[in-house]
């Protein structure tokens, strides 16, 4: 597996990095979860930009930005619109979407943006090419909010995501038994053996749980915890996420 570094994170080899979400609707309440982050341990910050009430405005976006980028510092920060349709917060019209991570990407408003897979080729391919002219690593995910497809689609998904020019590959799935989360983690093993890519995979929800600790056992690059609010089922604490993954590593 390759590595992905920005700003001296290196994705892809050693501990599983730990991104925290900021998960908020309101300018003051976004900075306010900034701040409670500082001089806490963990190595990416995402703002989940779907939760914030004005993400139509640009600039208020731009100003937001560069606020953030001041409160966190050289945190490394990704940018994520999830949609509606994958367990996002608010709809989004796929003009915008485009213009909205254009933005992000060409003026540096972040290091990092996340794409869904099923955005559609085109939408995907548009924007990596944007991220790559930018300099900027692009994750390319998928989630799937209802179910766990089997292990070979899981795989097909990745690679696909792969092909139109992804530098991280997520899954995200929503098991219905314990065999659903084994599906998971397989698919991860398997993917880290035939893909150069990073990945990011969990199985989410409380029997998902064992995914999102794992990940150094079966090549999961990244993993998600919260410092109040999550920003999908099954994210556990960042105190306890960084005991449990200290733990693996040194006795791996």
């Amino acid at each position: 597996m390759s590595n992905v570094c920005v700003k001296g994170c290196c994705i892809g080899s050693g501990t599983p990095k730990i991104c925290v979400p900021i998960v908020a609707q309101t300018m003051s309440d976004i900075f306010s979860q900034a701040r409670g982050m500082q001089r806490k341990r963990f190595d990416i910050v995402e703002w989940r930009i779907d939760w914030f009430e004005k993400f139509r405005d640009l600039d208020t976006v731009r100003r937001a930005s560069r606020i953030l980028h001041g409160i966190l510092d050289d945190q490394p920060f990704l940018f994520t619109f999830r949609t509606e349709k994958e367990g996002g917060k608010r709809p989004i019209d796929p003009e915008y979407y485009i213009e909205l991570n254009k933005v992000a990407a060409e003026e540096h408003l972040v290091d990092m943006i996340d794409v869904e897979l099923f955005s559609g080729d085109d939408v995907v391919e548009k924007l990596v090419n944007i991220a790559h002219r930018a300099d900027m690593p692009i994750i390319v995910s998928s989630h799937d909010f209802e179910k766990t497809p089997s292990q070979e689609e899981l795989v097909e998904r990745m690679k696909h995501a792969e092909s139109l020019g992804a530098d991280i590959l997520k899954i995200a799935v929503m098991p219905q038994n314990k065999s659903d989360v084994l599906t998971l983690l397989s698919a991860t093993e398997q993917m880290s053996r035939e893909s150069d890519c990073p990945l990011i995979t969990m199985s989410m929800g409380k029997p998902g749980i064992i995914s999102r600790l794992s990940g150094e056992i079966f090549g999961s690059a990244v993993t998600f915890g919260t410092i109040g609010m999550a920003s999908a089922p099954g994210q556990i604490d960042l105190d306890s996420l960084n005991m449990v993954l200290d733990l693996l590593h040194n006795n791996i």
